[in-house]
């Protein structure tokens, strides 16, 4: 494991996993380990600082409590159908190759997704017994985004077969777009903070997706 790999494992949440497309979750700073915890700016708890070091107005709103019910399972996932004024972001594992992304999400407790991008193959190519194998072979799997969003009835039948919750879609953000409700954002570390500046501009909060699928 990379260095840069150890320090995003102290942020992310204890029962997330990193895997071929499955999702962790970034916990609260109070959580971090001590090699993640040193790359956080000084007074980074002080009230009202992290927001603004980010270029934030505000702190970012707290999100509403998720519904008792979750999606049924498995499912294809490209929005959650909610009416709350709630998006998702999601980011693939370069993310955690980028200490500005690990510090930020860390420092505004921001939860977020990763999923794994590279080295996978398109499924597509694959019959059912390799779809299920590339699948099952990571271990428990509950969230997955299949490589370049590609999939057919057998990655469906797989994931199933794998206890898949949900395979999760999502689109990139446009500068400019209004958000929806619900919407599953495929997100750029490198971009991060000017996107939740828009999230924050249009009145809407971050949730964590795995409470919602």
């Amino acid at each position: 494991m990379t260095q840069a790999h150890r320090l995003l494992a102290g942020v992310l949440a204890a029962g997330a996993f990193l895997a071929a497309g499955c999702a962790q979750s970034v916990d609260p700073i109070e959580r971090l380990g001590r090699k993640a915890a040193q790359q956080v700016t000084p007074g980074a708890g002080a009230p009202g600082a992290a927001h603004r070091r980010w270029g934030l107005a505000r702190p970012l709103a707290a999100a509403p409590k998720p519904p008792a019910r979750r999606l049924s399972e498995p499912s294809v996932v490209d929005r959650v159908p909610i009416r709350d004024k709630v998006v998702f972001l999601t980011f693939d594992e370069r993310a955690a190759r980028d200490p500005q992304f690990v510090r930020m999400t860390g420092e505004l407790k921001l939860p977020v997704s990763v999923f794994r991008a590279a080295g996978q193959p398109d499924l597509r190519t694959l019959s059912y017994e390799g779809q299920r194998a590339e699948i099952c072979g990571r271990r428990q799997v509950r969230l997955f985004r299949p490589p370049q969003g590609a999939y057919n009835e057998d990655t469906l039948r797989a994931a199933a077969d794998c206890g898949v919750r949900a395979m999760v879609l999502g689109r990139e953000y446009a500068e400019g777009e209004q958000l929806r409700p619900g919407e599953i954002v495929r997100a750029d570390a490198r971009t991060a903070a000017r996107l939740l500046r828009r999230i924050q501009e249009q009145g809407y909060a971050v949730a964590r997706l795995e409470d919602y699928v």
